[in-house]
């Protein structure tokens, strides 16, 4: 593999007659050429020793300039050499003129909320950006560096979420998730020595606070079903969320997203948004009379049952994810004023449907077929959220000793 770096003037004249000195790297019989801003006239250049002749004014710090360049070069194509074999002259060239180690945590964000809108996860792409300019508003820099990010920055930093921006636990610990993926990447990309890491043992912990999840009993289900004083914006929300719940807690953008077609054989077939997976569930026989609901309005087999897409651009998905967000707001409204009219003591909203289904279907249901329900990837995930609605154990335990 043949390689070489020069210094030489190149043959490209400016505007005085002048050309420029330049670094030339030579890697596979191929050239490229990094400009250091400086010009000469020929006479003052030496051929052979690739160097300013002293006639030149400035030739000694030219020439100490054009050594260190030299030396950076050379280094550069020798660290990505032991790194790379395939290493290419337009790489050292890059390396050089714009190190990887400069790169601030403004430019990683940039490629990789890019990334997220490229491969469609608009949903993620939403809130890890809320979360990267919390985090470049509490640095107050243009230009944030990896370095900068240390234990005392981040402790500073989730104080920062929790005072000014009154951000719950969870969503304090899903800005440090954000915050340590940069910086997975830049240790990966070699922008930051992993030395230098501030999450882990004896550093910054990222640990998931325990929370609450409150479903709704058999009683209070069946008394929002029976209700009859709403007004149709409020019986609408109320379908939505009963379509959710009789299919194990169906996510809102799912819900909304199915089409006539998706049933068939008795049975709903679709494809979770979340996670891309294929489903089947057979439709409980209490959801058919809230799909005659809107039968009347149904134009052709592909048509949304709901309404809340039919005039969303489907090409775009960042349409789509604005519809689905603002519908969902929309429903939670309603389903708050349904919770005051039948006097519930438990927030109602359109994720409480799968809470739901959790708590009523307890210990009945077989973990592993909760897991298919649910859509969850891990079955330890399933035990985690099924834990928060099964109870009879403790019950049963706490009874044994204090019923005497």
């Amino acid at each position: 593999m043949a390689s070489s770096i020069k210094i030489l003037l190149r043959n490209k004249p400016n505007k005085e007659g002048l050309l420029p000195l330049v670094i030339r790297i030579t890697h596979n019989r191929k050239s490229t050429f990094i400009y250091t801003g400086h010009y000469l006239d020929t006479k003052h250049w030496d051929e052979t020793n690739h160097r300013v002749k002293k006639s030149h004014p400035n030739s000694a710090r030219l020439n100490n300039l054009l050594i260190k360049k030299l030396a950076d070069a050379n280094k550069k194509l020798l660290d990505l050499e032991s790194e790379d074999k395939l290493v290419s002259s337009k790489q050292v060239k890059k390396e050089i003129t714009q190190p990887l180690s400069n790169k601030s945590v403004n430019e990683l964000s940039k490629i990789y909320l890019k990334e997220l809108e490229d491969n469609k996860k608009l949903t993620r792409l939403s809130s890890d950006k809320a979360r990267i300019n919390r985090l470049l508003e509490f640095a107050n820099t243009e230009q944030l560096n990896f370095r900068e990010i240390d234990e005392e920055f981040l402790r500073r930093f989730m104080s920062f979420l929790k005072t000014k921006k009154k951000n719950s636990q969870r969503s304090i610990i899903n800005s440090l998730i954000v915050v340590r993926t940069l910086y997975n990447r830049a240790i990966k990309m070699g922008i930051v020595d992993r030395k230098l890491y501030p999450f882990g043992k004896d550093k910054i912990r990222i640990k998931f606070p325990e929370t609450e999840k409150i479903g709704l009993s058999v009683e209070e289900v069946q008394e929002l079903a029976s209700f009859d004083d709403l007004t149709p914006l409020e019986q609408h929300a109320r379908n939505v969320w009963f379509f959710s719940f009789y299919l194990a807690g169906m996510r809102v953008g799912d819900v909304l997203q199915t089409r006539w077609s998706d049933i068939y054989d008795g049975r709903l077939h679709y494809r979770m948004n979340k996670n891309d997976k294929l489903l089947s569930l057979k439709l409980p026989e209490k959801i058919l009379p809230i799909l005659e609901v809107y039968k009347a309005e149904k134009k052709s087999p592909k048509d949304f049952i709901f309404p809340e897409l039919k005039e969303a651009n489907l090409k775009s998905a960042k349409d789509v994810l604005a519809k689905t967000k603002t519908a969902n707001k929309k429903f939670n409204k309603y389903l708050e004023s349904i919770a005051e009219k039948i006097e519930l003591d438990k927030k109602l909203t359109m994720h409480i449907a799968r809470h739901t289904f959790g708590n009523i279907s307890g210990d009945k249901i077989p973990i592993q077929t909760l897991q298919k329900l649910y859509r969850h990837s891990s079955i330890t995930t399933t035990i985690k959220y099924q834990a928060n609605f099964i109870h009879k154990d403790f019950d049963e335990a706490l009874d044994s000793v204090v019923n005497f």
